[in-house]
């Protein structure tokens, strides 16, 4: 029964991806493939045909981490003002189950982060027809607006990808050595990026960065998604400390949310996102 359920959770999620594919015409083939096998493995499971639930795992893994290249390849062109979209998650809704409820995570991603690509396409819109028409009456709201909906966006879409159903653990490799030379060892950083998150005053989040110029990782919190923020820094993991991603199932228990947090994280995405971090250099000084 409890396969049945996973099963069933993975294909409305595939309906969700299919959604995603004919919405932005995605042309990626692997990713078409992987998509088309999945629903067809999913169907054999359920009526017990030829197929196994190890395969069918690995299919949506797969699928997973295609889906996110594939996002990234389209986001690495230009977006037209105003024109950005949802991105879709690299999971199915109860996939982080039982560390974040379902429930939690379909409203968190389609209604607040789709709020906040709604306000940011149309802050950026406000300000192109301010520029259009001189008229720059608006223009202290439009940026206030701008900052928030678009550091919204960002940090979600980072968010997302930094969990996984696969993820927990400690991280290894590069990460890991990385972490002990600029926090002392794993577990000073994971107390300190804890406590981060757990006094976050009112709404926000805890930020791993990349900070370019002295070259190392540091913790951040930011209160809303833009303030007590720094300058010249890249984030590599983010915890959102809002009450919407956590209130319906821990209430104003924040600190079990936080320590429920480090069972899902995804250290590969983590890790992909440090390599890519270090490989900008900023402008001399």
């Amino acid at each position: 029964m409890k396969n049945e359920s996973y099963i069933q959770a993975v294909l409305e999620w595939e309906k969700d991806i299919a959604k995603w594919i004919l919405q932005e015409d995605i042309s990626d083939q692997k990713l078409l493939d992987l998509h088309r096998v999945l629903r067809l493995e999913g169907e054999r499971l359920l009526t017990n045909r030829s197929s196994n639930l190890h395969h069918f795992e690995e299919l949506a893994n797969q699928l997973s981490s295609q889906i996110q290249l594939s996002f990234e390849r389209t986001n690495g062109n230009v977006t037209p003002i105003g024109e950005h979209v949802l991105p879709p998650l690299p999971y199915s809704y109860n996939a982080l189950e039982p560390y974040i409820a379902e429930e939690i995570m379909r409203l968190h991603h389609t209604k607040h982060h789709q709020s906040y690509v709604t306000g940011l396409n149309k802050a950026e819109k406000a300000l192109q027809q301010a520029r259009e028409t001189g008229d720059f009456t608006s223009v202290k709201a439009e940026s206030r607006e701008l900052a928030f909906h678009g550091s919204g966006h960002y940090l979600h879409t980072i968010f997302w990808t930094n969990l996984s159903p696969e993820g927990g653990g400690e991280p290894t490799g590069r990460l890991r050595k990385q972490i002990e030379k600029d926090f002392g060892s794993y577990q000073a950083f994971k107390s300190h990026f804890s406590e981060a998150a757990k006094a976050v005053e009112g709404v926000g989040w805890a930020i791993l960065v990349w900070a370019a110029q002295p070259k190392r990782l540091e913790i951040l919190q930011s209160e809303r998604h833009m303030l007590l923020t720094q300058w010249n820094t890249i984030p590599i993991l983010a915890l959102d400390v809002w009450e919407h991603a956590y209130y319906l199932q821990y209430e104003n228990r924040r600190p079990e949310y936080v320590e429920a947090f480090w069972n899902v994280v995804n250290w590969k995405n983590v890790a992909d996102r440090l390599e890519r971090a270090k490989a900008y250099i900023p402008p001399t000084q």
